[in-house]
C-alpha cells in the first residue's frame, strides 16, 4: 500500500512542530495565576487571623473551648480576648497591645453587705419593715421587727421585777445590820454601866464586911453579881466587834444581798439582749439596695436585705493570672457596659492575692473550671461613682492601661 505523508495524518501530536504562540501564552496565564495565588495566601492567611481575633466567631470559640487554648496564650502581651467577652467597639478602637482586659462587676465600697436576722431567732418570722429600697441608714438603725418581741419583752418585765425585789432585800439588809450594830453598841455601854455599879456595890460590901457589918454571905454575892457583869460587858464587846471589825457593805449577810441582786442584774441585761434579738439592724452606714422579705415571712437564708455605700462604688475585675503581672496599683481603669451608656473611669486600688476561678463570664461552673483569675480592684473617681451607683452588680468590661505607668515615667 502506498504510503501518507505526515501532514496528511488525522490526529497531530505536535511532535514534530514548533509550540504555537497560543500555547505559549496559555502557559504563561497559568504560572502567573499560580505565582499570584502564592503570594495571596499569606495575605489571606493574616487577614483571617485577624478577622477571627476581632469577630471570634461560633466556630472559633467552640475550637478554643475543646482544644482548651487560651486566645493570645503563646505571646508575650497577647491582645485577643477570652471568647466569652464581647469588647465594645469603642472600646476595642482603641485597644493596645500592653493593655490587660478583663471582666467586671460594679460593687459598693466594702461590697454589699447581707442583712441578716440576728442570732437565735429561731423560727421568728418578719413582723414590721422600717425600711424601703433606696433609704440612707446609720449602723446600728433599726430595719426590721420580729414578732418575737413581745415574748422578749414580757421577760424583760420580769427580770426588773425580780431585780426590783432583790435591791429592796439587800436595802434591807443594810438597815438590818446598821440597827443590830446600832444594839449592840446600846447593849454594851448598858452592861458597861452595870459593871461599874456592880464593882462600886462589891467596894462598899467589902467595907462593911471589914466592919463587921454584912455578912459573908452578902459579900459573896454581890462579888458575884460583880463578875457577872464583867462577863456582860465582854459578851456585849464581842458581840459588837462583830459588826465593827468591817464596813457595813462587807457585812456578810449584805454581800449575801448584794451578789443577788447582781445576779438579777446579769438576768435583766441577759433579757434585753434577748430582746434585741428582736431588731434587725443595720451592720454598716449605707442604703438600702434589695429586700427579701415581706412580713408573715420567716427570713429567708439569703438575709432579709442587702444593703451598701454606694456613695463611692468600685469595680471588681476578674484578670487571667498569666496577665496579672503587668497590673500595678495606680494605673487607669476603664469600663465600659451597654446599660451605661458611657465609659466609667477609675484606677486600679488593689490586687488579690489568690488565684480563684472565673465568676463572672458564665453561669455554667463547668465551664468556669479551668479559667484561673486574680481579681483585682478599682476605685471609680467621682463622676463615674454617680453613675454607677445606679447599676450595683452589673457586668462590664474592663480595660487597664498597663502602659501608663511606662509612659508617664518617660
Amino acid at each position: 500500500m502506498p504510503t501518507k505523508d505526515a501532514h496528511d495524518l488525522p490526529l497531530d501530536l505536535g511532535l514534530a512542530s514548533e509550540p504555537t504562540e497560543h500555547t505559549r501564552q496559555k502557559k504563561r496565564r497559568f504560572f502567573r495565576k499560580r505565582y499570584l495565588l502564592v503570594l495571596l495566601l499569606p495575605v489571606f492567611m493574616f487577614s483571617g487571623g485577624v478577622i477571627g481575633m476581632y469577630y471570634q466567631p461560633t466556630g472559633l470559640q467552640k475550637f478554643y473551648a475543646l482544644t482548651g487554648l487560651q486566645p493570645g496564650g503563646g505571646a508575650d502581651s497577647p491582645i485577643a480576648l477570652p471568647p466569652e467577652i464581647e469588647m465594645p467597639e469603642e472600646m476595642a478602637e482603641t485597644l493596645l497591645p500592653t493593655d490587660v482586659v478583663g471582666l467586671a462587676r460594679l460593687m459598693p465600697r466594702g461590697d454589699v453587705a447581707i442583712v441578716a436576722a440576728p442570732y437565735g431567732a429561731g423560727d421568728a418570722r418578719v413582723a414590721e419593715l422600717l425600711v424601703a429600697v433606696g433609704d440612707r441608714v446609720t449602723r446600728g438603725t433599726s430595719v426590721a421587727r420580729l414578732d418575737n418581741a413581745q415574748a422578749f419583752e414580757g421577760a424583760v418585765l420580769m427580770a426588773e421585777a425580780n431585780l426590783a425585789v432583790r435591791q429592796a432585800t439587800l436595802a434591807q439588809t443594810r438597815s438590818a445590820v446598821a440597827a443590830s450594830r446600832a444594839e449592840a453598841q446600846a447593849t454594851l455601854d448598858q452592861a458597861r454601866a452595870s459593871a461599874r455599879e456592880a464593882d462600886r456595890n462589891l467596894a462598899r460590901t467589902e467595907d462593911l464586911a471589914d466592919r463587921g457589918v454584912a455578912t459573908d454571905a452578902t459579900l459573896d454575892a454581890t462579888r458575884t453579881a460583880a463578875e457577872e457583869s464583867a462577863l456582860a460587858v465582854a459578851r456585849a464587846r464581842a458581840t459588837l466587834a462583830r459588826f465593827t471589825a468591817l464596813a457595813l457593805d462587807d457585812q456578810p449577810d449584805v454581800v449575801v444581798a448584794a451578789r443577788n441582786v447582781a445576779a438579777a442584774e446579769a438576768e435583766m441585761t441577759r433579757a434585753r439582749m434577748d430582746l434585741a434579738r428582736a431588731e434587725v439592724r443595720a451592720p454598716i452606714d449605707g442604703t438600702i439596695l434589695d429586700i427579701h422579705a415581706t412580713p408573715g415571712q420567716r427570713p429567708p437564708a439569703e438575709g432579709i436585705m442587702e444593703m451598701g455605700d454606694i456613695s463611692h462604688m468600685m469595680a471588681e475585675v476578674e484578670i487571667w493570672q498569666d496577665r496579672v503581672a503587668a497590673v500595678a496599683v495606680g494605673q487607669p481603669v476603664e469600663l465600659a457596659a451597654p446599660a451605661l451608656g458611657q465609659s466609667l473611669r477609675g484606677t486600679v486600688q488593689g490586687i488579690g492575692l489568690t488565684v480563684g476561678r472565673q465568676g463572672l463570664i458564665s453561669d455554667d461552673a463547668a465551664a468556669n473550671s479551668d479559667a484561673r483569675v486574680i481579681r483585682v480592684l478599682v476605685s471609680l473617681d467621682d463622676g463615674s461613682s454617680a453613675l454607677a451607683a445606679r447599676y450595683v452588680g452589673l457586668e462590664a468590661v474592663a480595660r487597664i492601661d498597663t502602659g501608663a505607668t511606662a509612659r508617664i515615667g518617660q
